[in-house]
């Protein structure tokens, strides 16, 4: 017995890189019967979903407190705001346990080449699982939980040079910061954004920033600094709670 009447066409959906575990939450929209509970959703293993412009699964899994056997269950993954339904996938449940404790999981394909896939759903926000159990002996609940984040990757390159390099003398460091684009299912520069220019000695046991560069129309990046040692530059980028945190392949340089 389905209550939850859909809509729309749920595409799989696969959240790879972070997710939101929740345990014993309390859900909105809940409709219970019985001594049935739900006490753990976790989506993706706890980490948040970076997707890049191709295709990642996800798993739901749902722990579930019934003495009797269960009918069905569904763990459905959406972006909501109100009533307007950015994305869908609802897909029933395998559920294993013989016990009174049962564990249900299913697993989700999100994929950026899909309309329902854009920029705007980035980030941790109105990302949520709706779950719908039935059990053999009526007991019945369902209701949202939280779920996951999911985030646009990014990439950076690095160069250092002149190599070798006099000590004292100049050294430029450039680079590019680029995102995954779900609106294309491409790569493009990011413009605008703080990166930080980070260095370790030779030997390197640890990084330290020397500087914060901000990126140009095309994501590029370029800075100049004084060669004092032989050592490692690298890039760096935080990132927002849209975008995955980023960090470049070290340019070894000799300073001479």
């Amino acid at each position: 017995m389905r209550l939850r009447a859909l809509t729309r066409t749920g595409f799989a959906v696969a959240l790879a890189g972070a997710a939101f575990a929740a345990t014993a939450p309390v859900p909105t929209a809940q409709a219970a019967t019985g001594n049935l509970r739900i006490t753990s959703v976790v989506v993706n293993g706890g980490k948040d979903v970076i997707l890049s412009t191709s295709a990642k699964k996800v798993t739901i899994k749902a722990t579930l407190s019934e003495d009797s056997a269960l009918k069905e269950v569904w763990l459905d993954l959406e972006n909501s705001v109100g009533d307007k339904m950015n994305y869908h996938s609802s897909r029933r449940a395998t559920c294993t346990g013989s016990g009174t404790v049962k564990t249900c999981t299913v697993t989700h394909t999100l994929d950026p080449r899909s309309d329902l896939i854009h920029n705007g759903i980035a980030g941790p926000r109105n990302w949520k699982v709706w779950v719908q159990v039935d059990s053999r002996d009526g007991d019945f609940r369902s209701g949202y939980y939280p779920s996951v984040g999911v985030r646009r990757a990014t990439a950076l390159t690095a160069y250092a040079g002149p190599e070798p390099v006099r000590k004292g003398a100049t050294l430029t460091v450039t680079g590019r910061l680029t995102a995954a684009n779900w609106n294309s299912n491409s790569w493009s520069g990011l413009s605008g954004k703080t990166v930080e220019l980070q260095y370790c000695k030779a030997s390197c046991s640890a990084y330290t920033t020397v500087k914060r560069v901000t990126s140009n129309s095309t994501g590029n990046l370029r800075t100049t600094v004084k060669a004092t040692a032989d050592g490692y530059w690298r890039w760096r980028y935080p990132a927002p709670n849209w975008a995955a945190p980023a960090v470049s392949a070290a340019d070894y340089v000799d300073a001479r």
